[in-house]
């Protein structure tokens, strides 16, 4: 019984002799190995990394707008609700009429937010205490959002919505439809510059640009348009004047390039 409990200890502590020689074994294999080169020359381990060179890239390209997005909304109190959602729903639907009728496609007018909200007065005592609120009425508001494609008609367009029932809003933003084409020149005007960086920081560095390695874009995103107070005179003296300016897109580009030693 003693003699083959004393087998079993000699074979376990064999086994674990072989394993602790093999992992030694594998160990030093592979810490031989760091920073050899594969077979196409390139390091494959962390003490042979590969140079790079990272830059980022900025292009920029502008073009005339042809295009508008008017916010407008008509707001209406009365003593009830009803009475002001009447009052609101006669004017706007006036102001819809006048806007087809000026040109704009159904395509183009959007509902862009509608709120009812009860009026209160806070009336306060002869102590200057605050007594409770009394409900005097009641607000109803109702906003449309409108793409105007020919740019000529935006002083009417805003001066007819006014004229019509059209009490808030102010928000303009001049955009282009298909924006595409100048996209694209931003594009390569971004891949461009980023090779250049790329060049000057290998030359200053000593070394010679390598392969491509990398390319990413970044969101393009359009600029807000700058002033040109010429493009005014196009309307009519008796609309709302309008200065579309020019409308500028950006693009950023992360490029990685090998350094080849």
């Amino acid at each position: 019984m003693i003699s083959t409990r004393i087998a079993r200890s000699v074979h376990v502590a064999a086994m674990a002799a072989a394993f602790a020689g093999a992992f030694a074994a594998a160990a030093a294999a592979q810490d031989s190995g760091a920073g050899k080169a594969d077979g196409r020359g390139r390091p494959d381990g962390p003490r042979g990394r590969q140079a790079l060179i990272k830059v980022s890239g900025e292009g920029r390209a502008t073009t005339a707008p042809d295009m508008a997005i008017v916010q407008l909304s008509v707001v209406k109190d009365a003593k009830t609700a009803r009475e002001a959602l009447d009052a609101n729903n006669k004017a706007m639907a006036e102001v819809l009429s006048a806007l087809k009728q000026s040109g704009i496609a159904e395509r183009d007018l959007q509902t862009s937010g509608f709120s009812i909200m009860p009026q209160y007065n806070y009336p306060q005592n002869s102590d200057g205490s605050a007594r409770p609120p009394e409900l005097v009425g009641y607000q109803v508001g109702n906003g449309v959002s409108v793409r105007v494609r020919d740019l000529a008609k935006l002083g009417q367009v805003l001066d007819q919505s006014v004229t019509l029932g059209v009490n808030q809003g102010g928000g303009i933003e001049f955009t282009n439809d298909k924006p595409e084409t100048v996209i694209t020149e931003a594009r390569k005007a971004a891949v461009a510059d980023a090779i250049n960086k790329a060049r000057v920081l290998a030359e200053a560095a000593g070394v010679s640009l390598g392969r491509l390695i990398e390319l990413s874009e970044q969101p393009a995103r359009d600029e807000p348009p700058v002033p040109m107070r010429s493009m005014a005179k196009e309307f009519a003296a008796d609309q709302v004047p309008i200065a579309t300016g020019e409308q500028a897109y950006s693009v950023t580009v992360n490029v990685t390039f090998a350094v080849d030693q």
